[in-house]
């Protein structure tokens, strides 16, 4: 389902203005409707954040942006907590935009986006605190298009070691 929407998104909004749509997530919104976070490349390779109101009226879609950042304004990204399961996050810019993502996976998806762009396209200094770096990093494993997947698949699997090692006899 979400590579439809980002199919629709990237043709609808983004490629009209020539953009090219890396990455979205989806984000709790006010009022009605849904509510994505994209992170997009202009043409003269300027990185931008958006986000994105998403309404149906009848049966056709609707995209408007509501907020508009450049990445190159961003100094931190703060994650609140890393050893939770928590899906709120702040972008700092001039002022502090806070959101909730739809999951802590696609914070992460997010998060990691934006590092890449910033490693090809600014290499500043970003800030990016409050994540765990072991779901960050862009190793071999990582590469693939299902990295959501794998992050909750990892931590699974760690809280299903926790339980096991709670439940071993210590005699």
């Amino acid at each position: 389902m979400s590579s439809l929407v980002k199919e629709d998104l990237a043709k609808r909004l983004f490629g009209p203005r020539r953009q090219r749509l890396q990455e979205f997530i989806e984000v709790e919104g006010s009022g009605g409707g849904r509510c994505y976070l994209c992170a997009a490349v202009t043409r003269s390779e300027e990185v931008e954040i958006c986000l994105v109101k998403h309404w149906r009226v009848d049966r056709e879609e609707k995209y408007e942006i509501a907020a508009k950042w450049l990445l190159r304004d961003l100094e931190m990204i703060d994650g609140k907590e890393a050893d939770t399961d928590n899906p709120w996050f702040d972008m700092h810019f001039q002022e502090v935009c806070s959101l909730e993502a739809h999951s802590c996976a696609s914070k992460y998806a997010f998060a990691r986006t934006l590092s890449q762009l910033n490693a090809r396209y600014l290499k500043k200094d970003l800030k990016i605190v409050n994540f765990d770096d072991t779901y960050l990093n862009d190793d071999s494993i990582w590469s693939s298009n299902n990295r959501d997947c794998l992050v909750l698949m990892r931590i699974c699997f760690y809280a299903f070691n926790l339980l096991c090692l709670s439940l071993w006899p210590l005699s």
